[in-house]
């Protein structure tokens, strides 16, 4: 097991390992029966620098022969085809494309013939979901009445746009799901005491969120900056879109808080990797 810097006293997460591969797991999402998912770590892959040694990023200027056998490594770890992950093109969107067998290893193994896409849901079985992430927020969503999955990625803009209730809006349209019978789960991301942002983004704050939510949101600093709660924003979010409160797991673990094991942009700056959340929904 890994020193991980966890910030409850609950281990929301699991660490799991095969073949080398280190990755996080929700025991709540594990227990639907219905997905396979993964949260990627640093450790298991074979990137070289400041892209050790698990970096899932083809544009930050890793090898890419280096991206790809990581993108197998994980794949044969976590027991999913890597010809049928589809890829995001993330640009702080609240867009989100629904996955068919055409865009299958769209983004790894194929050109992506789409962008400005930070949501992704599917009803197919064996397609993985990917998403890209270095202190922003990831979005999980089972939906196990209709056999559904979605996965988003959500940094302060995406969450102030309310990208989870974004998501689940479009698997209501397109697959009947029913945020009453969703499971969801917020992974690995930047925590409150790392991310201290402006007063034009906690301007923006202040209007989407409820005043009485004011107080968990984010508070004031002798600099006149804030320190703000992408986890709680984004519970708040989940549950005033319908999902019960007992179906949403929060993450225990920032990646600003564990550089040695998870890659941070605001730790690091531009000159790192990227982690990866995968969801699939089972054959």
């Amino acid at each position: 097991m890994y020193p991980w810097i966890r910030k409850t006293a609950g281990r929301h997460l699991e660490e799991k390992t095969e073949n080398g591969v280190t990755w996080l797991s929700f025991p709540a999402l594990e227990k639907t029966g219905i997905v396979t998912h993964a949260f990627s770590t640093r450790m298991g892959g074979v990137s070289k620098g400041p892209f050790s040694s698990m970096n899932f990023s083809f544009t930050r200027g890793d090898q890419e022969a280096d991206v790809r056998e990581n993108y197998r490594r994980m794949a044969e770890a976590i027991h999913v085809d890597r010809n049928r992950m589809v890829l995001t093109w993330q640009t702080h969107t609240v867009n989100v494309r629904k996955v068919t067998e055409a865009d299958f290893g769209k983004g790894v193994v194929r050109d992506r013939d789409y962008r400005d896409v930070d949501g992704l849901i599917t009803d197919i079985p064996g397609v993985t979901l990917v998403t890209f992430f270095a202190d922003c927020v990831p979005l999980y969503f089972a939906d196990t009445e209709h056999r559904a999955i979605g996965l988003s990625h959500s940094g302060w803009r995406g969450t102030v746009h309310r990208m989870g209730e974004v998501t689940l809006k479009a698997m209501a349209r397109e697959f009947g799901t029913d945020p009453a019978h969703v499971t969801a789960a917020i992974g690995p991301s930047i925590c409150q005491s790392c991310y201290e942002v402006g007063p034009e983004v906690i301007e923006q704050f202040a209007e989407t969120f409820r005043p009485q939510d004011h107080a968990v949101l984010f508070y004031k600093k002798e600099n006149g900056k804030y320190q703000l709660n992408l986890w709680e924003a984004n519970r708040i979010i989940l549950m005033e879109a319908g999902i019960p409160e007992e179906n949403i797991s929060v993450t225990d673990i920032c990646t600003c808080c564990n550089p040695d094991l998870l890659f941070s942009h605001r730790r690091m700056g531009e000159k790192r990797g990227n982690l990866c959340a995968f969801l699939c929904l089972k054959q």
